[in-house]
């Protein structure tokens, strides 16, 4: 058998002190995505190590959730009339029927309302129309230290993501933890805070594509280490409330940061937060 990697040796270990442990808390425990060390762990139980990934669940709360998605979806009116196919994200395709409907009630079109009343003298600011689409605010997606920006999640969470403090160099809190720094290296420890100020959860690890930028536009993701002194992320941020972590980065000794990148993806989008790091 193929000796693990670095990665999946850490993740046997931690998995080996236990017996049995959760996914998400083993890759919580090592700062990875839930998914990538799900993949790794199917991968090692499928090449003859003794260990399986299994999941469980509570079977009525499944069948509720089932029950009410298919009572949402048949309560759902249709397009008119005739076959209409429905891609759905699954690996099964979905092919639903419509009936015909009947003849609109009303003979002629409805009559469209007047517009609602003007503010203000014309070409002012108060000159505001009801039915004109009004301008969104235009939201920071650039800082400093200290500041919070805004981003939305993938599943519809407002964050407020806060960049409270950058360690630069952090060896003697790297050191202090019990691990070990190669000839050239440093370690930097970024310390960051999410805020939910939506109704919806965040479900995914807060730092999970959190990277510094150095001067030559090179990225540096975290390394998979916790430091018992500026503890981790958790996974997720429920409405309403506040969860601070560090993340940890080794890098040669001589590379220059000068940003701080927060994504929702791997790669950059409209949501990217980007902090400016001065020396």
């Amino acid at each position: 058998m193929v000796p693990p990697d670095p990665v999946d040796a850490r993740l046997l270990a931690v998995l080996a002190e236990s017996g049995r442990a959760a996914v998400h808390e083993i890759a919580q425990r090592l700062g990875m995505d839930p998914r990538e060390a799900a993949m790794r762990l199917i991968t090692l139980s499928g090449s003859g190590l003794p260990l399986l990934v299994g999941v469980e669940c509570d079977p009525n709360g499944v069948r509720r959730a089932l029950a009410n998605a298919a009572a949402y979806g048949n309560y759902m009116g249709g397009p008119p009339s005739g076959p209409y196919a429905v891609n759905q994200s699954g690996p099964h395709p979905v092919q639903q029927q419509y009936g015909p409907q009947g003849p609109v009630s009303q003979p002629f079109p409805a009559q469209q309302p007047p517009p609602q009343a003007t503010w203000g003298p014309p070409q002012s600011a108060g000159w505001v129309r009801a039915d004109q689409p009004q301008p969104k605010p235009v939201v920071s997606r650039t800082g400093k230290i200290g500041t919070a920006l805004e981003a939305d999640s993938l599943e519809g969470a407002r964050l407020s993501i806060q960049l409270i403090e950058v360690v630069d160099p952090a060896d003697f809190l790297f050191t202090a933890a019990g691990y070990k720094l190669a000839e050239g290296e440093r370690a930097v420890v970024v310390h960051t805070e999410v805020t939910n100020t939506s109704q919806v959860p965040y479900t995914s690890l807060p730092d999970m594509y959190l990277v510094l930028v150095t001067k030559t536009g090179e990225t540096v993701t975290k390394a998979p280490v916790s430091l018992s002194s500026r503890p981790a992320h958790k996974l997720g941020v429920q409405p309403g409330e506040t969860a601070g972590g560090h993340s940890v980065f080794v890098l040669p000794d001589t590379t220059e940061v000068i940003q701080v990148r927060w994504s929702v993806r791997p790669e950059v989008d409209l949501n990217t937060l980007v902090w400016t790091v001065e020396d």
